[in-house]
């Protein structure tokens, strides 16, 4: 039992931060909390099963993408029909100052305002995605996570993962192009607005 609960601190330890990152860009920042605290109930219970026939990273991404997934099918079941876009005032409301990536802190409170509308922007355009696209981005990007890897959690071949890889960020290039205005601003850093801001300024002025 000692050594059950030595092994389950330590990935609690290791890998808390990061599954908690990836379920927040998988289904929301309301719900990654919760999701996460159900996703290491599931590892502690079935760690006394893991042989590591695959990776522990493997292993416990594919308990926190299982468990993601089965969210995500319930609330849409639940919203059949509903867009899924995340709101926009859940956004960022408990890591308003951390990039969608990295999870680090930006430096000034003018840089953390225009951030924090990129990464708005970009995490909208995210949960738009279909679900399949989304899970390998988000397992590639924020994960970090080889193909090879992503392939084993979901359980697909190789091909099938670099293929949807591939697509998926088109999909998401082409998303972000539409629906975001992306510049450098005067400490040349990369910002973005909405360009349907920009679309409501022209109707005001064309009025």
């Amino acid at each position: 039992m000692a050594d059950h609960d030595f092994k389950f601190r330590k990935i609690y330890e290791d890998f808390h931060p990061k599954i908690i990152r990836y379920l927040t860009r998988m289904v929301g920042d309301s719900e990654a909390e919760d999701l996460t605290q159900e996703v290491f109930t599931k590892i502690g219970q079935a760690l006394k099963t893991f042989r590591g026939e695959s990776q522990l990273s493997t292993w416990v991404y594919q308990i926190a993408t299982h468990a993601a997934l089965d969210r995500i099918r319930q609330r849409s079941s639940a919203r059949h029909g509903e867009k899924k876009n995340l709101p926009m005032e859940a956004i960022g409301e408990s890591e308003k100052d951390i990039d969608i990536w990295t999870g680090e802190q930006t430096a000034s409170t003018e840089q953390q305002v225009i951030r924090k509308e990129m990464n708005g922007c970009i995490r909208e355009v995210i949960e738009s995605l279909p679900e399949n696209y989304r899970t390998v981005l988000v397992l590639s990007e924020l994960g970090e996570l080889k193909d090879s890897e992503i392939a084993d959690i979901l359980g697909l071949g190789l091909h099938t993962v670099k293929i949807r890889l591939h697509r998926a960020r088109a999909k998401l290039k082409k998303e972000l192009t539409t629906a975001c205005l992306f510049y450098r601003d005067d400490r040349n850093e990369l910002a973005c607005d909405r360009k349907s801001r920009f679309v409501q300024i022209g109707e005001k002025i064309s009025a």
